[in-house]
């Protein structure tokens, strides 16, 4: 019983963590936990010491722009993932009701049939 309640809150607490990825409001998705996404810096070409800079600002930026990238793509994958996995199980909730009534149906009528003989 331990085990089962155990696993059980386990398993909410996971499925809680991967449904939080990302939120989608006014029809648009955004990720929940990479932060903001960084500014693309300009290029000043006042003189070489501020082009100098801005070169530098580039390359911080790329490796900021990288860090968030990848924390969008893993975040997306993760919410197309529990998409994908609770459509499925609702599709296979409801195939598995259509089966269900087509065997009851059919139980039903081979009574009917049986008794009307």
């Amino acid at each position: 019983m331990i085990k089962t309640t155990y696993f059980t809150v386990l398993l909410m607490i996971t499925s809680i963590s991967v449904s939080i990825a990302g939120t989608i409001n006014n029809n648009s998705w955004a990720p929940s936990a990479c932060g903001n996404e960084p500014e693309v810096p300009v290029i000043k070409q006042d003189n070489i010491e501020t082009y100098n800079q801005s070169i530098k600002s580039i390359n911080e930026w790329q490796l900021t722009a990288n860090t968030y990238n990848t924390c969008v793509v893993n975040e997306a994958n993760a919410d197309n993932a529990l998409t994908a996995r609770i459509a499925n199980e609702k599709q296979n909730k409801f195939r598995s009701a259509v089966e269900k009534i087509k065997v009851d149906t059919d139980a039903a009528k081979a009574l009917l049939d049986k008794a009307g003989k």
